[in-house]
């Protein structure tokens, strides 16, 4: 998967909780946003605020459905609200091989 298949993908399914995200879906579209954001503080604080609420919920989405690709559920990305470790331990995670066989969470995306 490629970086504009992607962010096309994270924002067609920006509500979508269920099922499974593989790795270069997460980290494109983590690049994406961080390419994004980066602009955006530099055209000002409207366009910020607006690009944070753009990206918030398919940011969270894709998260959540990486977690269920390496078989975890989708609240251990509430770590994030831990300072430091739980930052560490959610990047631990994140950056896991997903799971190859179907888990509790569906069959794995191509």
């Amino acid at each position: 998967m490629g970086f504009s298949d992607a962010v096309k993908r994270c924002f067609s399914r920006y509500v979508q909780f269920e099922g499974r995200a593989a790795r270069p879906e997460y980290w494109w579209f983590a690049l994406f946003v961080l390419l994004v954001s980066a602009a955006a503080r530099i055209l000002g604080d409207v366009v910020n605020a607006l690009t944070v609420l753009v990206t918030f919920l398919p940011s969270i989405a894709v998260g959540v459905r990486r977690l269920h690709d390496t078989g975890r559920s989708g609240f251990w990305l509430l770590l994030w609200f831990v300072p430091v470790v739980g930052w560490i331990i959610v990047l631990i995670f994140l950056v896991q091989p997903g799971l190859p066989d179907p888990n509790a969470y569906g069959p794995p995306d191509a």
